[in-house]
């Protein structure tokens, strides 16, 4: 599988590469990193002082993916969908594309000291996850598999970005692993 990493905003070239390698090493998906493009103004809901991710995700669709490429976007602004109080990411299947926030996956927004291998082991766990959406795969029940829901910043750092056996095989049988 072939998946277009799409900045949007700033984001430092050096996570781009760590994540671009980390899912070619892991999963095989190799990564090809794009340009960056603006993260769109009209997305941003002043209310919340937050960005409406599926306002985002329509803006990665342009151009539509073709034939096995899946498009992720990182962004570094805060992310909600209506009727949470924010997302780490989220995903449209029938597009082939999902989007991961950085923002709440840094120990800074917490008023902790920068740690940059944790800020790296999140980013790939929620980049996993939001690809395994992509590839049809629901929330799983195992606390341990990458595609658990993580509701605060302690499930993702307790599930790692690890497949539990279920999902490797669902995976693995679709032939994407």
């Amino acid at each position: 599988m072939r998946v277009r990493l799409v900045p949007l905003g700033t984001i430092q070239r050096e996570l781009l590469v760590r994540l671009q390698a980390e899912l070619t090493k892991a999963y095989g998906w190799w990564g090809e990193i794009a340009a960056p493009r603006p993260v769109p103004d009209f997305a941003y809901d002043r209310q919340r002082s937050q960005y409406l991710s599926a306002t985002l995700l329509a803006v990665l669709k342009e151009p539509e993916p073709t034939g096995e490429e899946k498009i992720l976007g990182l962004t570094e602004v805060d992310l909600y969908v209506p009727g949470l109080n924010f997302v780490f990411g989220e995903a449209d299947s029938e597009w082939g594309a999902a989007i991961i926030s950085l923002k709440r996956l840094r120990q800074e927004f917490y008023g902790l000291t920068h740690d940059e291998d944790k800020l790296v082991r999140r980013m790939i766990t929620e980049a996993v996850h939001e690809l395994g959406h992509i590839l049809d795969l629901a929330h799983c029940h195992n606390r341990r598999c990458v595609m658990y829901f993580s509701n605060s910043l302690k499930d993702t750092d307790n599930k790692g970005a690890q497949f539990c056996s279920r999902c490797h095989h669902q995976l693995k049988k679709e032939g994407f692993l």
